[in-house]
């Protein structure tokens, strides 16, 4: 079975439409389905609607959030909830075209566990492609793993990937990298992206800002997640070091002016140096500290299933 999870927010002009246009797409490929629409807090008739088609077609069920808790939140509640041996996410607003799930499932039976939306012909303006663009590049460098499209919102995944990768905040965006970093298999499929025909964008410039810092954040939590010393640590032995060459050679200084009779005094030319030193030693001797004091907490707290990733049982 294949469970589509869509986040619902003010999106009642568009559901019926897009429940048809699944409806027939996995009907006439003859796919075992079942829609799972998450009202994430909408003010409009959203639920309504979602109640509407729940009660007509026994393969849509909906959830409904007290209230606007977030995409990586009600992406989890519907995934929780999905029975399917696949698990699509998919946004609302009908930009998402359901007829590239056949494509996209016969891309996972390759032997993938993960197949990421590539919108290869983006109808958006300029001011969110370019962006997006750079930022695209910067998580594939940063986490190594190479999509064209980290943004995109239709993504499919083996159940076992919803078991494993936690979602939280805005790390939604990240579920590819999260699996990748579990040792998962990660590919990418171009997908028809359609021109925006009800509602509006809800995100703006600071969607970049916050894209960025969880970014930083899933890069801690994928390549240091269990040792988060080794990274503190780095950066500690860095500083200390930078610190200690510092008055290192102020010290050698001064005792080379002192054994030839001169005035050892700083002048002003080995202040600067002597107050950056300091201050390096100092901030290398914090990161070292908080780098045992993170992995003491990890060594305290961390579930020990969560550090590693089974492929097969027999």
């Amino acid at each position: 079975m294949l469970s589509i999870v869509v986040p619902v927010l003010n999106e009642e002009e568009s559901l019926r439409e897009l429940r048809t246009q699944i409806a027939a797409t996995c009907d006439d490929g003859g796919i075992d389905w079942e829609l799972i629409l998450v009202d994430d807090g909408s003010t409009d008739r959203s639920w309504a609607v979602i109640t509407e088609l729940s009660t007509a077609h026994h393969q849509v069920s909906g959830i409904r959030l007290r209230r606007n808790f977030g995409k990586a939140a009600a992406l989890t509640a519907g995934m929780k909830s999905a029975d399917g041996e696949l698990v699509m996410m998919m946004d609302a607003d009908l930009q998402d075209d359901p007829t590239e799930i056949p494509g996209m499932i016969a891309r996972l039976e390759e032997g993938y566990d993960v197949v990421n939306g590539w919108k290869k012909h983006r109808l958006d303006p300029w001011h969110k492609v370019f962006p997006s663009k750079v930022f695209n590049g910067m998580v594939s460098r940063l986490t190594g793993l190479r999509l064209h499209d980290h943004n995109c919102g239709l993504k499919l995944f083996r159940a076992e990937v919803t078991r494993e990768v936690k979602i939280y905040g805005e790390l939604h965006r990240f579920i590819p990298v999260m699996a990748h970093a579990k040792g998962f298999h990660v590919t990418e499929q171009p997908v028809h992206h359609r021109p925006r025909e009800h509602g509006h964008s809800k995100y703006g410039v600071r969607r970049f800002l916050r894209g960025f810092l969880d970014l930083l954040t899933v890069k801690f939590l994928t390549g240091y997640g269990q040792r988060p010393g080794h990274m503190l640590g780095s950066l500690g032995v860095f500083f200390l070091g930078l610190g200690l060459l510092g008055l290192g050679y102020l010290a050698g200084l001064w005792i080379c002016l002192k054994t030839q009779g001169i005035d050892p005094g700083i002048g002003k030319n080995h202040l600067p140096m002597l107050v950056y030193s300091a201050a390096s030693l100092l901030l290398g001797g914090q990161a070292l500290s908080l780098g045992l004091l993170a992995e003491l907490l990890v060594s305290r707290t961390a579930d020990p299933d969560e550090t590693y990733s089974v492929a097969e049982r027999v």
